[in-house]
């Protein structure tokens, strides 16, 4: 049995993924900050800004999938907080690699998250490929700094994969649920100009091309993990009223009001391009669901009338 460690693991994907790895036949390993949660045969103790990790997590395992990092929505984007969700993500990498290189160990390839901020938060016309160029805001350069903290790996001879990802869709916890409370009482409306594009992926699907990149050993470097679908915020928040047969009908939300609660975090929600697919696709990945109407569908059961 084959052992897949995640950093991250009590988040929303490492929940998911855990559970679908399981599921496949393989032994999922934990590394956690609770000490309470060490007593568990799979879970084991790191302190990533005291550079503490126990060792045998890392020594056991076959691949290890790095989740670990800040929420960026959690917090205004402060000076202090941007230094948190970039450490978040640098740091715990560099400790792993540290390990790995003090212990002489080779797991088999090491997978890290990473996101569609890589392009940057603006809107415009272009459709970003896994060619193109991080973005010089604040997003672009975390993006940036967080897969070249990744790269590090192949430099010892590690297989590596980046999955740059957008807007997960989960029925549990995540955006969709922020979304769901307006709409359901008859409060949907687009968000700024409605023009931004919101790529999005179904958690079933992102799962899988995480597991996928475990086990097709040809993939290495940058993936975007999107769903081909391209909407724009009016259409996302459209099809989920639709879907809850709620109406739609209200003006959008003015740009300056999201800008005075949330600052430069913003531009998260208010900026969007097309993000590619085609890479993944190509490398033999088949989206199970490639319509946010019946993404919708699938996560929001308990919510609607299936026909």
């Amino acid at each position: 049995m084959e052992r897949v460690l995640i950093t991250g693991g009590s988040g929303l994907v490492g929940k998911h993924l855990n559970k679908k790895l399981t599921e496949k036949g393989y032994e999922v390993l934990i590394l956690s900050r609770n000490k309470t949660q060490i007593n568990k045969s799979n879970v084991f103790y790191w302190n990533p800004e005291k550079e503490e990790i126990d060792s045998e997590a890392i020594e056991k395992a076959d691949y290890i999938i790095h989740l670990a990092g800040a929420n960026i929505g959690e917090k205004r984007w402060v000076k202090k907080q941007k230094q948190v969700i970039l450490d978040s993500r640098v740091k715990t990498a560099n400790l792993i690699l540290k390990t790995i290189k003090e212990k002489n160990l080779k797991p088999k390839a090491f997978i890290s998250a990473s996101a569609t901020g890589y392009y940057g938060a603006i809107t415009s016309n272009k459709e970003f490929t896994e060619t193109d160029s991080s973005a010089n805001d604040f997003l672009g350069k975390t993006c940036n700094l967080w897969e070249k903290s990744a790269d590090e790996f192949t430099q010892v001879g590690i297989r590596t994969v980046k999955i740059r990802t957008g807007l997960v869709l989960s029925k549990k916890g995540g955006a969709l649920y922020k979304m769901l409370l307006p709409v359901k009482i008859g409060f949907g409306s687009p968000i700024g100009s409605g023009k931004q594009i919101m790529p999005w992926i179904h958690i079933h699907d992102l799962c899988n091309i995480y597991i996928k990149a475990i086990e097709d050993i040809k993939m290495e470097g940058a993936y975007n993990a999107i769903a081909p679908e391209h909407l724009t915020n009016k259409e996302f928040m459209k099809t989920l009223a639709t879907v809850l047969k709620k109406p739609f009908w209200f003006p959008n939300v003015p740009s300056f009001v999201l800008k005075i609660l949330f600052g430069e975090m913003s531009q998260i929600i208010l900026k969007g391009s097309r993000v590619s697919s085609k890479k993944i696709m190509k490398a033999g990945y088949d989206f199970e669901f490639t319509n946010l109407k019946t993404a919708f569908k699938n996560l929001l059961r308990k919510h609607i009338n299936i026909e």
